[in-house]
Formats: C-alpha cells, sequence, structure tokens
C-alpha cells in the first residue's frame, strides 16, 4: 500500500496553533507506522460522494481527513470537526480518464459559488454587458485532454473573462492552467496521459503536484515539520522536468518573477548531492542575505543527517571569490572602493597631464571594460569588446587611454588593493591552469547580475562537462550588470535553456501589471530568447493601486492609513513590506510605519526575527523575498529613475542602460507582492508609472 500526503494537508496543518500541529503530526506518524492500529478512531463521512472518505480523531474536535483504498492510504486534510467534514464532504479523488493521473476534485452539486453569473434583466436600466464564453468552440474531449474533470465540462464552457479566475480555484491545477493559458489565446502544452496500467495515478506527472508518496519517515517528518514550504514537497511538473533533466553542458532555466526559478534551482543541487556521493556542490548568488535563505532551503530539501550539507559551499559570488583567493593564495585579498578606484584614476591622469577625458568618462571605461574584461595591457586594450558603448574610440585615443589604466592600477597595487573584478580574475587564473577544480558542479541563482569576472571564475572553478554548471535567472530582473556574451567566454547555454511559465506568487491582477514595464520578449547577447508571453499567474487578487500624493507628508499618511486597513483585514505585520529607491528615501518608510502604529525591521545582511514588525528596505535588497502585500513608495519623478545615476552617465549607451536597470529594479520590487500591491510617490511620480497602466505593453500572444 503506497502512503500519501496531499498538498491541502499541509496547507491546512499551517493554519493550527502548535499544540494542535503536534498532535496531528503524532497521529499521522502512527498512521504511517500502522494504519490499522486498534488505538486509531476511524470514522466514515456519510454525507461524502467518495466512499473512502474517513475521519480520524487526533483530539477532542481536531479531525484528520483521509482517504484509504486497498492499495492506497493518503492523508488529505485537517481542521475542526465540522469544517472537517465539510471538506470531505465537497470533495472526492479519482483517477481522470484521460490523463491518469489522480486528482482532487471538487463534487459540482456541492460547491456554493455561483460560478457563472448569468445577466438579470432590471427594468429601467441598461441592458447588461453579456460577455462571450471562452471556451463555447471546444469539445467534451479537448477539454477532458487538458485534465477538466468531467463533471465540470458545461462550466468551463459557459466561462466568461469575468468568471474564468472564479471557476479556475475549483479546478485541478493543471486544467485550470491550460484554461487560462488558452483564455489568452496561447497554445497550452498537452498533460502527460499515461495509462493506470502503467504508473501508479498518484505518482503521475500532474498527480505529483498535489500528491506525495512518503518513502520513509524522514522524508515523512520533513514534510510535516516544513508544512508552509510547500516548494519543498510538491513541484510543478515543468519545474519537475528541469529538475531531473540531463543536460550536454550549461544550461539555464529563466522565467518571469514567482515561477520558480530558485526551486528548480535548490532540488537540482540537492538531487546532484543526493545522486553523487562524491559530488562537491557550489550554490551561489550575488548577495548574502539571499546565500543564506539558500542554504537554509537546501539544509531542508537534503537534511543534514544523510550526510549531504557537508559537501556544499553556499556562499555569494564575492565570498566565493574571497575563500578561493584566500585558499589559493594564502591570504585574504583587501578589496579596494569605489572611491579608491576614482581617486586613482583621477591622480593618473593627472600625473600623465591628460585632460582629454572626464574623471566620469574614465570612470565608467574602467568599470565597463578595462576592469570588467581584465584587459592586461594596451594590445589587449585595442581589441577587447566595447558592446553596445555609443563612444567610439580609435586606435589613437586608446593609445592615450592605456596609460592611465596602467597607472593607476600600479597605485592601487601599491597599496595593496584589489578590486573586485582583480580578485575573480586571479582565482579564476589560478584554477583555470589545473584540472583538478574546487567544486564538481555548481548551480547559480539570480544569474542575470552576473558580471565578466564572476562568469569566468565560475567555469574556471566547475569542470566542463554535462549537468557540472547550472543557472537560474530572469533577464527582466537584471539590476546590476550590462549585457554580455556568455558564449564569448565558454558559456554556451544555447539549446540548453529552458522557460518556466506559471507563476504561483504574485496575483493575475500584479503579475499583469508588472509585466507592463518589460518587453514582451527579452534576448540576451547571445540571442538567447526569454518569451514573457503566455506566462499565467495561478491565483486572483484585487487591482494594484497607483497613487500620487501633493507631497511626501501625505503620502506618509497614505501609506499609514493602507498599512492599518490592511492589518485589520488580517494581514499580519510581518506579512507587509515597505520598499523605497534608496537609503535617502527609508525616512519616509519608517515614518509611514510609525505613523500606522507599528515597529519596522529593516532589511540588511543581519539575521532577525521578522514577526511582528513591517520590513522596509531598498528596492535592491527585494530580491528573492515575498510579502502579502507591498508598497513600492517614494516613487518620486526624481527619485525613479535615481537621478543621481543618471548624472553620472558618460556615454550615450549607458544612459539606455539605467533606465532599463532602473525599470527592472521598480519590476522586481513590485513582484514581491502576493496579494496586495500599491505604488507611490509625490506629484510628478515617476514616469513608470503610466507603464503600469498602459495595455499596449502587456505580453499577448
Amino acid at each position: 500500500m503506497i502512503f500519501c500526503i496531499a498538498d491541502t494537508f499541509p496547507k491546512a496543518l499551517a493554519k493550527l496553533p502548535a499544540q494542535e500541529q503536534k498532535a496531528v503530526k503524532t497521529t499521522v506518524f502512527d498512521l504511517q507506522m500502522d494504519p490499522a492500529h486498534p488505538s486509531l478512531q476511524f470514522h466514515r463521512i456519510e454525507n461524502s460522494k467518495d466512499e473512502h472518505f474517513w475521519s480520524v480523531r487526533v483530539s477532542r474536535d481536531i479531525r484528520l481527513i483521509v482517504h484509504k483504498t486497498e492499495d492506497s492510504f493518503l492523508i488529505c486534510y485537517v481542521d475542526h470537526h465540522d469544517p472537517a467534514y465539510a471538506w470531505a464532504e465537497r470533495r472526492r479523488i479519482e483517477i481522470h480518464p484521460r490523463t491518469g493521473a489522480a486528482q482532487i476534485v471538487e463534487v459540482r452539486e456541492r460547491v456554493q459559488e455561483i460560478l457563472v453569473h448569468q445577466p438579470v434583466e432590471v427594468p429601467a436600466t441598461p441592458a447588461p454587458i453579456v460577455l462571450p464564453p471562452l471556451f463555447a468552440r471546444y469539445t467534451d474531449d479537448e477539454l477532458l485532454v487538458y485534465g477538466v474533470p468531467p463533471d465540470w465540462l458545461s462550466d468551463v464552457r459557459a466561462a466568461t473573462e469575468d468568471t474564468i479566475f472564479d471557476l479556475a480555484v475549483h479546478l485541478p491545477a493543471e486544467a485550470a492552467e491550460a484554461l487560462l493559458d488558452l483564455a489568452v489565446g496561447e497554445k497550452p502544452e498537452l498533460p502527460t496521459i499515461v495509462s493506470p496500467e502503467v504508473v501508479n495515478p498518484f505518482e503521475h506527472p500532474d498527480a505529483q503536484r498535489r500528491f506525495r508518496v512518503m518513502e520513509d519517515i524522514e522524508e515523512l517528518k520533513l514534510a510535516l515539520d516544513f508544512p508552509w514550504d510547500q516548494w519543498a514537497v510538491f513541484l510543478h511538473p515543468s519545474q519537475r522536468q528541469i529538475v531531473a533533466q540531463k543536460f550536454s553542458g550549461p544550461a539555464r532555466v529563466s522565467g518571469s518573477a514567482g515561477t520558480g526559478k530558485t526551486v528548480v534551482a535548490i532540488h537540482r543541487a540537492a538531487n546532484i548531492l543526493k545522486n553523487d556521493p562524491q559530488a562537491l556542490l557550489l550554490l551561489t548568488t550575488f548577495s548574502l542575505p539571499l546565500a543564506n535563505a539558500l542554504e537554509g532551503k537546501l539544509r531542508l530539501l537534503a537534511g543534514v543527517e544523510k550526510g549531504v550539507v557537508p559537501r556544499v559551499t553556499v556562499l555569494p559570488f564575492k565570498g566565493v571569490a574571497s575563500e578561493l583567493f584566500t585558499l589559493a593564495f594564502g591570504h585574504y585579498p583587501r578589496a579596494a572602493t569605489e572611491e579608491h578606484v576614482r581617486a586613482a584614476l583621477k591622480s593618473a591622469a593627472v600625473e600623465l597631464a591628460v585632460t582629454t577625458f572626464t574623471p566620469r568618462f574614465l570612470a565608467s571605461e574602467w568599470l565597463n571594460v578595462v576592469d570588467a574584461w581584465q584587459v592586461a595591457d594596451a594590445s589587449a586594450y585595442q581589441e577587447v569588446p566595447r558592446l553596445g558603448r555609443k563612444n567610439r574610440l580609435g586606435v589613437k585615443q586608446r593609445e592615450t587611454l592605456w596609460p592611465i589604466f596602467e597607472r593607476a592600477r600600479a597605485m592601487l597595487s601599491a597599496q595593496g588593493l584589489l578590486t573586485w573584478p582583480m580578485i575573480f580574475g586571479e582565482v579564476t587564473r589560478h584554477f583555470a591552469a589545473r584540472l583538478e577544480k574546487p567544486f564538481t558542479h555548481t548551480v547559480v541563482d539570480e544569474a542575470q547580475d552576473l558580471g565578466v569576472p564572476e562568469l569566468r571564475m565560475l567555469a574556471a572553478i566547475t569542470p566542463p562537462g554535462s549537468d557540472t554548471l547550472f543557472f537560474a535567472g530572469d533577464l527582466g530582473q537584471r539590476i546590476f550588470q550590462e549585457p554580455f556574451s556568455w558564449r564569448v567566454l565558454g558559456v554556451d547555454i544555447r539549446g540548453r535553456s529552458k522557460t518556466l511559465k506559471v507563476n504561483y506568487r504574485t496575483s493575475h491582477q500584479i503579475r499583469q501589471a508588472a509585466d507592463r514595464l518589460l518587453p514582451k520578449v527579452v534576448q540576451d547577447v547571445d540571442g538567447v530568447e526569454q518569451d514573457r508571453r503566455g506566462t499565467v499567474s495561478v491565483f486572483n487578487g484585487p487591482d494594484p493601486e497607483i497613487k500620487t500624493f501633493p507631497n511626501a507628508d501625505a503620502e506618509v499618511q497614505g501609506i499609514a492609513q493602507w498599512i492599518k486597513d490592511l492589518v485589520g483585514q488580517g494581514v499580519a505585520p510581518a506579512e507587509i513590506g515597505l520598499f523605497v529607491r534608496s537609503n535617502a528615501e527609508l525616512g519616509r518608510a519608517r515614518s509611514a510605519v510609525k505613523a500606522a502604529g507599528h515597529t519596522q525591521l529593516e532589511l540588511s545582511e543581519r539575521l532577525e526575527d521578522p514577526r511582528g514588525r513591517i520590513a522596509i528596505g531598498t528596492m535592491h535588497l527585494a530580491k528573492g523575498l515575498e510579502y502579502k502585500a507591498i508598497a513600492v513608495m517614494a516613487c518620486d519623478d526624481n527619485v525613479l529613475p535615481l537621478q543621481e545615476r543618471v548624472e553620472t552617465v558618460a556615454d550615450a549607451s549607458e544612459l539606455d542602460e539605467v533606465y532599463e536597470t532602473e525599470r527592472h529594479l521598480f519590476y522586481v520590487a513590485c513582484t514581491r507582492a502576493r496579494d496586495y500591491l500599491l505604488v507611490s510617490g509625490v506629484d510628478p511620480a515617476s514616469e513608470f508609472f503610466s507603464d503600469l497602466t498602459d495595455r499596449s505593453r502587456l505580453p499577448t500572444r
């Protein structure tokens, strides 16, 4: 007999108080050990249309809902007596007649919501607009292929733009996703059709997104101890396929915000560690807070007790370079600051009496060309690519510039300083010359923010071959680095790039508005495309609010009232985040939290308890985070795009790059919201506000 849990169970378990959760877990462990033990009290749920639903007494009022047959035992739900019974009475477990996947199906006649609204004539009022049904032209057979339960075919065919989301929440996930694709003009990927004689219905690819077969007590403990981390137990078929796929070389998974790229990266890392006892894996990303979060999730997924985690290193890009530099050369590197570099460039130009180029141009050329590509000498500077830079430099100009850069580098060296690209470069040169590498596999999250030096280092510290380099990232969330060719650096992902299309984190309304900030199709320098069209969110929510205020004080009071309203509706303070463009605007966020009567948690690299506090931080710190409600505030006209960045531009292409990355940054902040999004600023607000409401920018077919 197989023993499974359904995704509906951990969600329900998480809503119970800690003491009740403990009692439920004990009962579930007992059931796995011996479902027939006489101490377990089973009661048939008489009003259920599914004769296999039973309740198990946990305590005086808590009931566990299980589904048991001769072949399977499924933990489905838990709640207090009456709501637990009501849940079971409205559902049945069945094998879909076409796909062969096990599904939890709501019993149509027991669903109370009116899903298809028929227009009612009201005298002396205008006739209501009757929207056409979206799926009337599809036959029963066509809809069944997408996993629609037979009972729901008529409702599906009658659904309109107004009712599709109301209907979708009652359908199995694969059916809902396919219908949402069809509704926006996309051709959904057909679900896998597997005969029940060939595969257990609970192990069908679509069933595995909602059912997980528990192989042992340790796996069950994982699922019960961390019920909020659904990603650790249940995977979408598209995610599972990428996790398990064998790639002949470097590979990348992409997708818009909330589609589960990080989930895939962590599962892939865990799979490598479990399947290869000799693997030494690097899991890396661009910042320390994100690296800490990745490490916690990997420990949860892989399990310390199995000896897996000691074989993995989790560090940000700079942390990897620092540790390997120390390993290679026996001392820690001393990293130069931006001020050190600007001072060295200015001194070198004065010393060499070169006045043709401004300090701004020298700093830009150093950062984006000379230091980024680790140009070693004058001849290399003549040949280095200056991708996208519109200020063309002739041979004579480069001959004049090179001594400045060479002298500035010597000045830094005399102080014992190395820029971060130099540190990455030293590590790259050291390990590129060695057959033995410090890691057998590298998995990179937020890969869109890799620069030239970082990518070179990762390629040098990981051996070439199948499945050794894996990247996860969204080109639309690139906020740090100028685009460059990965292929030129020997990391060719062409033909090994996959895109995720199902958004789990962000409501349809928020995702739709945020997607207007970006192009429909994003292409990297090597021609690899990420198509944002056809992405669907799996749940509905209120429309984002866009507000402008006459002054900063009015905005503070407006945000404070928004916070009060949310908390009054049951949103916990720790589920609310306020983000601003830079440190200069943090005071407005602090004031808003104080005016609302709450305490703030200022996001940083420190690990702090978020309970009872509202998070505030800059947009850069929003990466990788998720909140039920987000306010992106203080987006004034001179703040977003940030005027300081615009004023430091030295090249026409840099101005385009500033606007592009500022737009990406705004997109990142907006897409941290799950259910509620408010964007605000002082009039005149950011020019990006108009894009959020411009329906012509919406990704379409």
